[in-house]
């Protein structure tokens, strides 16, 4: 994509536009941008199974759909299980060259839909589930989940009682199903996103990719700022950018600058009531989950 004004900064994506304009997502929504670098990459022969969340709402009122590619509505817990059957439905009629496509949220992932998403991966079903993940319920009112980090602030985790369990590991977590391709992302990242579409959708077998979603509304920040909370949180190294081939091939791919965590939480007004000390407990937090990282990376790349 070549630059319209001189120094501006471009990105190599794809022309082509399927998302539509006129959808419901909220300003600054992560997962609509999302959504239209993946529609970009995966091209029209694509069919995408949303459970319930966020998506099932951005897209539109039947008969309207913003995605540009036939969507299945399922079950809040069956986006992996309705996925494999959309490609096993389509393997039967000798129907190869369409992408099947499992999005949800993170309470659909990590929670809800956990179970049928560790069977597809135990059996390697050939589906790619993307997980836009905004750490909460945020479609029904901002209740916490498993993917919502300590000290955060929901409406079930108020202030006076924030989360005080970490947030789940998907990547981790689905890695050691043996599965041929796992990954986390970023909008602030969209090269790095790219590529790892364009990876996920040339391999065969169950894959994973993990992308960090920001919420203005449920995370109390500007609209403006989700870019940059984006870019923060793999700066921090609160979200580092890896990704893993066969759950033992690991592959750093951002060096992260290790900006302080206290500049990532400052633009969120659910980590408002956290005092310095939690603030250094969070900074030794993710300071240890980034060493053990480099421990895999060096065991395994």
């Amino acid at each position: 994509m070549s630059p319209h004004v001189p120094g501006q900064i471009t990105y190599d994506l794809p022309e082509c536009e399927l998302m539509s304009s006129g959808h419901l997502a909220c300003p600054g929504c992560g997962a609509s941008l999302a959504m239209r670098i993946a529609l970009k990459v995966f091209g029209p022969r694509t069919v995408l199974c949303i459970p319930a969340c966020c998506w099932a709402v951005i897209d539109g009122p039947f008969p309207y759909s913003a995605a540009g590619v036939p969507v299945v509505h399922c079950a809040f817990e069956t986006a992996a299980i309705t996925a494999t059957g959309v490609r096993h439905g389509l393997d039967v009629q000798g129907v190869q060259d369409v992408n099947v496509v499992a999005w949800a949220g993170d309470g659909g992932t990590m929670d809800i839909g956990f179970g049928a998403l560790s069977a597809a991966a135990e059996r390697n079903e050939n589906i790619l589930y993307v997980c836009y993940d905004n750490e909460a319920y945020m479609n029904t009112g901002v209740q916490r989940s498993s993917s919502t980090p300590i000290g955060a602030w929901t409406t079930t985790t108020p202030r006076e009682h924030p989360k005080e369990e970490p947030k789940k590991n998907l990547v981790e977590i689905l890695a050691a199903h043996r599965i041929p391709y796992a990954a986390t992302a970023t909008v602030a990242f969209p090269d790095d996103l790219r590529r790892k579409l364009e990876k996920a959708k040339a391999t065969k077998g169950m894959r994973l990719i993990h992308i960090f979603s920001p919420c203005p509304p449920g995370h109390k920040s500007l609209e403006s700022d989700s870019i940059k909370i984006s870019r923060l949180a793999v700066e921090t190294k609160v979200f580092p950018l890896y990704e893993v081939e066969n759950g033992t091939r690991y592959t750093i791919n951002h060096a992260s600058k290790g900006v302080p965590v206290q500049e990532y939480v400052r633009l969120q007004g659910r980590f408002k009531h956290l005092k310095e000390q939690d603030l250094q407990l969070m900074q030794q937090r993710v300071d240890r989950e980034w060493t053990f990282l480099m421990r895999k990376i060096e065991l395994f790349s």
